[in-house]
């Protein structure tokens, strides 16, 4: 069967993705409204939530229509898996590095000790934990079967932005979020995107995904208006809202927008596209 056979008619496509979106949002809803009340906990309950949801609409969307395959959610483990997922860990962790070590160097921010948890360990590993899982369910989400069926049927550039601009409106209910931020959540969509085209796979958008979010924590800053810590540490900006990003966190920065940019130089350079 050629590829073209594969793509589904364009009621086919409709009924395919509208019911991927009828299931997330509904199992969403359900489930953030439950975490809500049983852990008390925005963070886990956004994670949590996202992440079952991700998974319920991936597996019966895939199920009906793809006979249960992971492949056709990006998530079939090939020669170049663990690569490219180590690759996302590597150049997303580094990224927040640099957004955050480059103004303590120039004396625009400096590091210093808050109240932290007493089982410092345990807490970097539940939060290191409960990231991952919203990495991959963010992915799933905005990037899973439906993503992949548009992309299929109406091309990388028609399917990329407008999934941005959604992944980037669902920040809007975050704690402090900001306009400059959710600019900067979109770019990351585009970004996310980007990294799947270029694999065909989901795992380097979900180390990439990964590798920023498990940092910023780690660093003591706020991550998409959440706020976890954990080390102890963290950064006093001296710089304004446009570079520290506020409450919002380092994602709502022109740092972040810029680096971005760069990230999207890497990998187009140390990637190559798959068909």
């Amino acid at each position: 069967m050629t590829e073209e056979e594969k793509k589904p008619d364009f009621l086919g496509l409709v009924l395919r993705v509208g019911l991927f979106i009828l299931i997330g949002w509904l199992s969403f809803i359900i489930l953030a409204n439950v975490l809500a009340v049983v852990t008390g906990s925005l963070l886990i309950t956004a994670t949590m939530s996202t992440f079952a949801a991700a998974c319920l609409a991936n597996a019966i969307t895939v199920r009906v229509y793809e006979r249960g395959q992971l492949s056709a959610l990006g998530l079939g483990w090939g020669n170049t898996s663990w690569r490219e997922f180590v690759l996302g860990i590597g150049s997303g962790a580094g990224a927040a590095c640099l957004v955050l070590l480059l103004p303590v160097a120039n004396g625009a921010a400096a590091f210093e000790r808050v109240p932290a948890s007493e089982h410092l360990w345990s807490s970097l590993l539940f939060v290191s934990f409960v990231l991952l899982f919203g990495a991959f369910g963010e992915e799933m989400l905005f990037h899973g079967y439906a993503f992949q069926l548009l992309i299929r049927r109406l091309g990388a550039f028609a399917t990329i932005l407008p999934a941005a601009v959604i992944f980037g409106l669902a920040h809007m209910g975050n704690p402090n979020s900001s306009l400059l931020g959710i600019g900067n959540t979109m770019l990351w969509g585009v970004l996310f995107g980007y990294a799947y085209i270029r694999t065909s796979a989901l795992w380097l958008p979900i180390g990439l995904h990964f590798g920023w979010n498990v940092a910023l924590p780690m660093f003591g800053q706020n991550l998409s208006g959440f706020t976890m810590s954990v080390t102890g540490y963290t950064l006093h900006w001296k710089a304004g809202n446009l570079w520290s990003g506020g409450d919002y966190g380092p994602e709502g920065s022109l740092l972040t927008t810029a680096i971005v940019v760069v990230l999207f130089i890497v990998l187009h350079r140390f990637t190559v596209e798959q068909e």
